[in-house]
């Protein structure tokens, strides 16, 4: 194949990992420069969010290019709707063979299996389309067959694996967390990754490729091998944003409070860990974080490796690279761990994209702060391609940005959707007095304010420039009724004009079918 027809992609997604945890942002504490060195050769997009949390609908609305009020898949479980097509479908319209390395949380629509087949029987199918290179789900089964090999004693598989190491010097001192596991860096999950993407790479460099690396971490559990467990020093982390006490907190929002509530649930967020989060001390919560970033670092590092091969075999100068991640995380700011709920904390992620062309030479270095968002990917990848983004797609192309111009008609806001249903056990329709239907929410920010919708509950408006950290709700202050209905009514035309309309464009006439394609803005 000549080297003007060769385009290869490595998308590599993080899992649980917040916005601002990169040292290319000024982060007061983590280090990344392997990404630091990614973006000043590409674009840092500062002001990225997902559309959905937890996992599997934040994955869903990145690889379909769909908002979650269009896709459906509300929650890890919800199935996806067979019909809709995605990134790997429309890549293989154009040969490429999408690879999957770790896992997407698609939960597969059941209505074309029979009823016993195992894949209903979890959340954790791989995306149609996508080629299973590795895939790591919750068992972790091929790194864990692959620790044993090695001699690792872990008769019960997961429960085993991320359990602290016994009596670890300093733990004492510094915080339960302070310990590693018993595996080393080496043979860590995220070591495990990289390894098999390096040797899939290693036999594919004459050819097209498609990679979608998915690491695990910086999500739950924290814990860190041997030497990021020790990396940061917690005196030097910053404490979180948070109101005097959890109690405090609670008075903001009764779904706050229910939130809150669920914090006290021992190994809910955090396996092994043996305090309630409601609890800990300063010394606790500190260390916490310090391993939180350790294992940034980890991933970053193993990014790096992925990089360096590029760089080594030539690739580098045909593969366009996009980092990026899931969801965020909380880490203790307003007392909520993990990516509950409105706050930015759990919606604002990371995304850095290279584009080897020459043609994005003007933005190399180029920091962002247009308000993008995770539907934005699908069609950057078609878009770089030379493909045509399906008419289901919400977002835009970013390539415009990445060639160093900023397009006059950008969006001015910020959406996500957070589904908090529990349609088995109904413990928050109890809590709440709500329906199942009615457990949702809807945020729309810009740089100013946040208008934060309920379907059944009271709403929540914040003035960004006063207060940051979103602790004085202005919903139900009378000053601010017209900008809270200024807002409102921006949501639902937002909704309005965004509903899917795969096949509306579309018009029967007596010649056939008329299509008309959708101005994308």
């Amino acid at each position: 194949m000549s080297s003007d027809r060769i385009r290869k992609v490595l998308f590599i997604s993080a899992d649980q990992w917040r916005g601002e945890c990169l040292s290319a942002l000024d982060h007061p504490c983590v280090r990344t420069p392997n990404l630091d060195a990614l973006a000043v050769d590409g674009v840092l997009f500062r002001s990225h969010y997902c559309q959905a949390s937890p996992c599997g609908p934040a994955r869903t609305s990145m690889l379909t290019g769909m908002y979650m009020m269009n896709h459906r898949s509300l929650r890890n479980g919800t199935p996806l709707d067979a019909r809709f097509t995605n990134l790997a479908l429309e890549l293989r319209k154009a040969g490429y063979d999408p690879t999957l390395f770790g896992y997407t949380d698609t939960s597969p629509d059941p209505r074309s299996y029979p009823p016993d087949d195992p894949a209903l029987k979890t959340y954790e199918g791989v995306l149609p389309g996508m080629t299973v290179g590795l895939q790591l789900p919750d068992n972790m089964a091929a790194w864990i067959a692959d620790l044993r090999a090695k001699g690792y004693d872990l008769p019960r598989g997961r429960r085993d694996v991320y359990r602290p190491v016994a009596d670890y010097p300093g733990a004492e001192r510094r915080g339960h967390s302070f310990a590693p596991p018993v595996f080393g860096a080496d043979d860590s999950e995220t070591t495990f990754m990289a390894n098999a993407i390096l040797r899939y790479l290693s036999v594919r460099r004459d050819e097209n490729w498609f990679v979608h690396g998915v690491f695990l971490r910086p999500h739950p559990p924290i814990i860190a091998p041997e030497p990021y467990n020790r990396m940061y020093d917690p005196a030097a982390v910053p404490m979180p944003r948070r109101a005097s006490t959890p109690d405090a907190e609670s008075a903001q929002h009764p779904y706050l409070a229910y939130a809150l509530r669920a914090m006290t649930e021992i190994g809910a967020y955090n396996e092994h860990y043996p305090h309630s989060l409601l609890a800990i001390d300063d010394t606790e919560l500190r260390q916490l974080r310090a391993t939180y970033y350790g294992m940034i670092t980890q991933v970053d590092d193993q990014v790096g490796r992925l990089i360096a091969h590029l760089k080594k075999t030539g690739e580098y100068d045909h593969t366009l690279i996009i980092f990026t991640c899931d969801h965020g995380e909380m880490l203790g700011d307003h007392w909520l761990w993990g990516k509950p709920g409105y706050f930015d904390e759990s919606f604002h992620i990371p995304l850095i994209i290279r584009d080897p062309r020459t043609a994005a030479d003007d933005g190399r270095g180029r920091v962002v702060a247009d308000f993008t968002e995770a539907v934005d990917l699908m069609p950057t990848v078609l878009d770089w391609l030379g493909l045509e983004p399906p008419a289901q797609c919400n977002g835009r192309s970013l390539l415009p940005f990445v060639v160093g111009r900023s397009p006059t008609d950008w969006r001015r806001e910020v959406h996500w959707e957070y589904d908090f249903s529990d349609i088995v056990d109904l413990d928050p329709e109890s809590a709440l007095g709500l329906d199942s239907d009615q457990c949702t929410l809807n945020v729309i920010r810009d740089e100013r304010y946040k208008y934060v919708h309920f379907t059944a509950l009271p709403p929540l408006f914040f003035d960004l420039q006063k207060d940051p950290g979103q602790f004085s709700n202005l919903a139900a202050d009378p000053a601010q009724l017209p900008l809270v209905l200024a807002y409102s009514q921006k949501l639902l035309s937002w909704r309005m004009e965004h509903n899917e309309r795969t096949l509306t464009r579309s018009f029967l006439t007596a010649d056939g079918v008329f299509d008309r394609p959708r101005a994308r803005r």
